[in-house]
């Protein structure tokens, strides 16, 4: 008799996450149209930062965890990178740049995206969230390059 209440809450819970995605996306893009249509300069600071080139090989040290946060707007985003719960961890540590990434499919609209200052670690992997439970894909986590410091190899 419970099990099936039990499969309509996680109904629920999916849809209700779901929902508070979409309109998070939705007020995202609302506040970044309305930011960039006041402030044109701004928007052409952001495009013309140089990238600071991380290389495969490269050894680079997670900032702190006060630093990204430092970062982050009220989503949790970085340029609208989120920066997930279960990468906390690894904040201070150092290791390995894997790659860069230039393009992916966000399964959210299935739509393929080109991204800027993207970089995935050797061996930093998703194993599931805390909203979602354990997964088995193991797909790398995105960490920007604003959290990421470069490590002098005389160190």
């Amino acid at each position: 008799m419970h099990e099936p209440l039990g499969a309509l809450e996680l109904v629920r819970q999916f849809f209700q996450n779901r929902l508070k995605r979409m309109v998070r996306r939705r007020v995202r893009f609302i506040t970044n149209a309305t930011r960039r249509a006041r402030d044109p300069v701004v928007v052409a600071a952001e495009i013309s930062q140089p990238s600071t080139g991380f290389h495969p090989g490269d050894r680079v040290r997670i900032k702190t965890r006060q630093e990204i946060q430092a970062s982050l707007d009220n989503w949790d985003e970085l340029k609208g990178c989120g920066f997930m719960e279960e990468m906390w961890p690894y904040c201070g540590s150092e290791q390995t740049i894997f790659k860069r990434v230039g393009r992916f499919l966000d399964e959210r609209d299935y739509r393929v995206k080109q991204v800027r200052g993207i970089y995935l670690l050797e061996g930093i992997i998703c194993g599931g969230t805390v909203d979602f439970g354990p997964c088995d894909r193991s797909c790398f986590f995105f960490w920007r390059e604003e959290w990421l410091e470069k490590v002098n190899a005389s160190e």
